[in-house]
């Protein structure tokens, strides 16, 4: 096997699989009272939950960026240096940071100085953007959406592992001889940098070929939809040259816990959908929802036991290193938010850990 060219996590699973959370920032009412937390309010109980999530022991908090309405997640670096303040031990990273629309050198720039800032903590997941509307605004044309992301990706790899870099491409200036400062924590070559899926293989192809991390997002619907994608992945990056093994991979998505089942079923379906009219203008899937009692959906909602199952079902399927939920969706209070971090980490971690740490 070929020696893996780019930086990889260190994610030890001695103990069993790791844990994270990740908020995209949304900000809408709660849809239950109508009423909205002001943007400060929100971008506080994000700092909040990440600094509780490090308190229940979790691995990582991600932050994504979303240049629209009902979001604060537009300057998401900005938010992880506030995490990066006002924690000591977790990983940070962000999720997705949209290259696309982002240049790379200040990607790298904001990553490495919250690399610097947070102790070497900081890891950047990469995406290519679900919601089109911040084309538009920051001046892009949407009909360059892949090759925009293609390029730039791959040029933010190769600052990532050079400090000075000669480069030409279609979508930015040429770069000679370029020093790109700061880096990251000296003890490291450079960052974490795993490459976003929304579930499309030939995404997970791309990132296969290239031999780098993979993040996968499971909003909803049966393993079999994303097992293809995994198992694409694994298979370009063997056929690359890569050994397998040594490459992770973190699966995402939305959680929400409760002591009983017909409760948490009821409560959470009024979030959820909000949560994704408001960002996309379609509401969450009712066929995906009916499905929420079975093992093998990637909707991981109900009392602690049958997520549990879901979440060993999904690592019998898909041999993740990592798992990071969103649990802070819809308008959800603060209450309730706490609460399903409770239950996630005093009654699923523990369990899940046991059964899926290293004989």
């Amino acid at each position: 096997m070929a020696k893996n060219p780019h930086i990889l996590p260190q994610i030890d699973t001695t103990d069993g699989m790791q844990f994270g959370l990740y908020s995209l920032g949304d900000h809408v009412p709660n849809p239950n009272t109508g009423e909205r937390l002001s943007a400060k309010e929100r971008l506080d109980q994000i700092v909040q939950l990440a600094t509780a999530a490090e308190q229940a022991g979790l691995d990582i908090f991600h932050v994504g960026e979303s240049h629209q309405e009902y979001f604060v997640s537009q300057a998401h670096m900005v938010i992880l240096s506030a995490i990066a303040q006002a924690t000591k031990n977790i990983r940070i990273g962000s999720a997705t940071t949209i290259v696309s629309t982002s240049d790379p050198v200040r990607t790298f720039e904001d990553a490495a100085t919250i690399d610097l800032l947070s102790n070497g903590r900081m890891e950047i997941v990469a995406g290519r953007a679900s919601r089109l509307g911040l084309f538009e605004l920051l001046g892009y044309n949407k009909a360059d959406y892949g090759e925009l992301f293609e390029e730039r990706f791959n040029l933010l790899l190769a600052i990532n592992e050079n400090e000075t870099i000669n480069w030409s491409g279609k979508y930015r200036a040429p770069l000679h001889e370029a020093h790109v400062i700061p880096r990251p924590d000296s003890a490291k070559q450079g960052l974490p940098i795993w490459r976003a899926v929304g579930g499309r293989a030939d995404s997970a192809i791309k990132a296969g070929d290239a031999g780098v991390p993979m993040y996968i997002t499971t909003l909803g619907g049966k393993l079999e939809n994303f097992t293809y994608a995994v198992s694409e992945y694994r298979k370009h990056a063997q056929a690359a040259g890569y050994d397998t093994d040594e490459l992770p991979l973190t699966t995402a998505g939305f959680l929400y816990l409760d002591t009983h089942q017909q409760r948490a079923e009821e409560t959470f379906f009024p979030y959820v959908d909000q949560a994704m009219k408001r960002a996309n203008g379609v509401g969450f899937s009712r066929l995906q929802y009916s499905q929420i009692k079975d093992t093998d959906s990637t909707l991981n909602i109900g009392e602690p036991q049958l997520v549990i199952d879901k979440l060993l079902a999904q690592y019998e399927a898909f041999g993740m290193q990592r798992y990071v939920a969103q649990i802070d969706f819809g308008g959800q209070s603060t209450k309730q938010i706490m609460q399903t971090l409770e239950l996630l980490a005093t009654k699923v971690i523990p369990t899940v850990k046991k059964y899926t740490k290293k004989k």
